[in-house]
């Protein structure tokens, strides 16, 4: 995400928010990002139906979530690239193209290996999508009424990503785990049509040079090779298959930093590390959503295949999450202002362990209010905490013009360890090949999961209190006159959280932002 004072616009000027052509484009940008929310939780919540009716083990499972997540997370900061140089319409239509495709061609896979490569194509559309859904937005309303396009795009996608374990498991439950992928496709057209008749096109005049490719390939390769060692590995042994590859993984991701540094217009500006704070919070979200991402990955098989939950009972079993984070969040918001970031984000992250280490009490006579409900609400409580002020003093702490690449760093962070705990966490904890269709060994495999994602959660704690510290106004100093937007995006997919940076310094205690 950048900032979008250059915008020059190809079609009408600046939009009114209460104007017919502004709530067309407003809808077409929360229709774009809401497929893509929902699509994510929605999957999550196939994924027993998936293994079974593919007959695939667990580390296919593995890799139906990781494919996606190595195409997102890899070309997210080219793609921002991409809209900002050819046009934010055309590669947001384009990406929304591209996306109905791929979910046409995952309704119709034929076997596993199958349905993962074209869940790594749905994830280039989805890179696609992501940040020219907040750029058409930035750049087609007028100033004054930015603030409340953004405040609706929020809204609206909190809403997209709640919905998606509920639809999801509905769908599953009377039909197919083939329409969570198809259902997009209508929504994509849609989104296709209200584009060419509505959107007006918008594009960076300063934005010069080539669009850095190379990097974007190098980046997404080096996880692939990443992923793939890490899930061999740790489940079959450290083969040489599993070695080179980690090898190969390590070495793209080497040579993608060495690039960064010569190339003329880098995806990743590498002085945005220069921040001490930067690093560290980025630290902090690694470890964290680490532990996250792997419980997330596996509690639906637990609530599906030990408790006996139907598909939509366990989709609908994380939604107090959504509404605790909405309710509280603000609240942490403005803690972190008084009592700067270090204390929510040392103790934040011990409340999510605690949650985590409740889920452990899950078994085959557990009931969603006595042992379910507990758990979910200690883990949101603990996320409420911790979410809002890490992202903030992410962005806080870098220069004000990597506002946008802070973000997507941030992000990019998150997702990566996300993928790096999908493929590590469940073979340490003894899931391997079909143990998900035993009830008692998988049980048995999630207790150790989550504990290991509990101490993971501590870890990150520890990490805030020993270098982001507990007093106010330690962040970074921004750059004076600054007021990039900024969303603030949880790692689980809930409701971003809108702020403007200017907002986002001052609450921090950062002087001349």
């Amino acid at each position: 995400m950048t900032s979008y004072a250059l915008t020059t616009h190809d079609d009408a000027g600046p939009l009114s928010y209460a104007s017919t052509s502004g709530r067309w484009v407003l809808l077409a940008s929360v229709l774009g990002s809401g497929m893509v929310s929902m699509y994510l939780t929605m999957t999550s919540i196939a994924l027993p139906a998936i293994g079974r009716d593919f007959g695939a083990g667990i580390g296919g499972l593995q890799w139906v979530f990781a494919a996606f997540t190595i195409t997102l997370a890899g070309l997210l900061l080219v793609a921002g690239t991409l809209s900002d140089r050819y046009g934010r319409r055309r590669v947001f239509a384009a990406g929304a193209t591209w996306f109905a495709v791929a979910a046409l061609l995952a309704s119709l896979a034929p076997n596993i290996g199958a349905l993962i490569a074209v869940r790594g194509l749905q994830g280039v559309g989805a890179a696609l999508i992501a940040p020219a859904s907040l750029a058409i937005l930035e750049a087609s309303f007028r100033p004054e009424d930015r603030g409340k396009a953004i405040g609706a795009w929020a809204g609206f996608g909190g809403v997209a990503a709640a919905m998606g374990p509920f639809l999801g498991g509905w769908l599953v439950q009377v039909a197919s785990w083939r329409l969570i992928y198809l259902i997009n496709v209508p929504m994509a057209l849609v989104v296709v049509l209200i584009c060419r008749r509505h959107v007006p096109e918008s594009r960076d005049p300063v934005t010069a040079g080539r669009v850095d490719v190379v990097g974007g390939v190098l980046v997404t390769l080096g996880l692939v090779g990443l992923a793939f060692g890490l899930m061999r590995g740790a489940a079959g042994g450290w083969q040489p298959d599993a070695v080179l590859a980690l090898l190969a993984g390590a070495g793209l991701l080497v040579s993608f930093i060495f690039w960064e540094r010569r190339v003329a217009a880098p995806i990743l500006p590498l002085g945005v590390f220069r921040s001490a704070r930067f690093s560290a919070t980025n630290a902090v979200t690694f470890v964290l959503y680490a532990a996250i991402g792997a419980t997330m990955f596996l509690l639906p098989i637990e609530l599906q295949q030990v408790a006996r939950f139907t598909p939509l009972q366990s989709g609908i079993a994380m939604l107090p999450v959504t509404v605790i984070m909405v309710a509280l969040s603000p609240l942490s918001g403005t803690l972190a202002a008084r009592v700067g970031p270090g204390l929510p984000l040392t103790v934040g992250p011990v409340i999510v362990a605690g949650g985590l280490a409740l889920f452990a009490r899950i078994d085959a006579q557990s009931g969603y209010l006595a042992d379910v409900l507990p758990a979910v609400v200690v883990f949101a409580l603990g996320l409420a905490a911790t979410v809002a002020p890490l992202t903030t003093t992410a962005m806080v702490s870098a220069p004000a013009q990597h506002a946008g690449v802070a973000s997507a760093v941030n992000n990019d962070v998150a997702r990566t360890a996300n993928l790096v705990a999908v493929a590590v966490v469940p073979p340490v904890a003894g899931l391997t090949g079909s143990a998900y269709l035993d009830p008692g060994l998988f049980s048995a495999g999630f207790r150790t999961a989550v504990f290991i994602a509990a101490g993971l959660c501590v870890i990150s704690g520890l990490i805030a209190a020993l270098t982001v510290g507990v007093r106010r106004g330690g962040a970074d100093r921004a750059a004076p006159g600054s007021t990039t937007t900024t969303l603030i995006h949880c790692g689980l997919d809930a409701p971003p959280l809108r702020s403007a940076r200017h907002e986002l310094a001052s609450s921090m205690g950062v002087a001349g932002s």
